[in-house]
């Protein structure tokens, strides 16, 4: 007999085995985007409409931050110039507020907003709940650069 210690060391998966029955679950993933793509379409409702506010500014911003994100992994990365545009006029809106103190949306950002939003649904149509994941991973990866970068330039001012 071997005198070589035949346990093993095992290691628990980084993610629950709900959540990788999900990942792999093609129903499972389409209430999923469903539900970001709406609540895309009841934002820009909102603030179509006047009614729209900081939490849904931020909301939309970051949809549209995952959807130049899945361009660059490479669902529909043609569409980039459009989700930037989008970004460009929630810049608009951003400013509006601040200078009239209303959520209100002009209807050239209105139309910039809805393309970007058609895109960011097809991407949804094809793209894996891992290359969302990725997307919106690289996304706050970002949003926590700029952070640190305007802390760093603050503290040096």
């Amino acid at each position: 007999m071997s005198s070589k210690s035949r346990t093993r060391n095992h290691t628990r998966p980084a993610t629950s085995p709900l959540l990788r029955a999900l990942t792999f679950s093609r129903a499972a993933q389409e209430p999923v985007k469903q539900t970001m793509l709406l609540q895309c379409y009841a934002g820009l409702d909102a603030f179509w409409r006047g009614h729209g506010s900081r939490a849904l500014f931020t909301t939309l911003g970051r949809r549209l931050l995952v959807a130049e994100e899945l361009c660059r992994l490479g669902y529909h990365r043609d569409e980039i110039e459009c989700i930037q545009w989008a970004h460009a006029a929630m810049l608009h809106t951003d400013v509006a507020e601040k200078e009239g103190g209303v959520w209100l949306m002009s209807d050239v950002d209105y139309a910039r907003l809805c393309r970007a939003f058609e895109t960011f649904g097809r991407q949804l149509s094809v793209a894996s709940l891992g290359g969302i994941a990725k997307a919106e991973a690289r996304t706050v990866e970002g949003l926590l650069k700029a952070e640190q970068t305007l802390a760093l330039a603050g503290a040096s001012a």
